[in-house]
């Protein structure tokens, strides 16, 4: 196989995975990550998962409705059906306020 089949090979096999990515639920997309992060372990062990993946979709979940809120928190906490004291507790907790 030579140097140019390489590049379209490994071409071909990203843009596959990115249009599998780009049709994955959320709930599919956390499964597949968890995936990798359990493979790469290779068997170490490990505590808190839990907590680990709160923070890793909260941060971007928060981030993401203040910017389509224009950081408007009223607007945010409906949205999220959380409590406004509950949700600038989350954004302080990740440094969005």
């Amino acid at each position: 196989m030579d140097i140019k089949e390489n590049a379209t090979t490994a071409f071909t096999r990203t843009h596959t995975t990115h249009d599998d990515i780009k049709h994955q639920t959320l709930r599919d997309s956390v499964q597949t990550s968890l995936g990798h992060y359990f493979k790469q372990l290779d068997g170490q062990p490990v505590t808190d998962v839990y907590e680990m993946v709160l923070a890793e979709i909260e941060a971007p979940l928060f981030e993401t409705v203040m910017a389509y809120t224009k950081d408007n928190q009223t607007k945010a906490s409906e949205l999220l059906g959380l409590n406004r004291g509950t949700l600038r507790k989350k954004l302080k907790q990740y440094g969005l306020l």
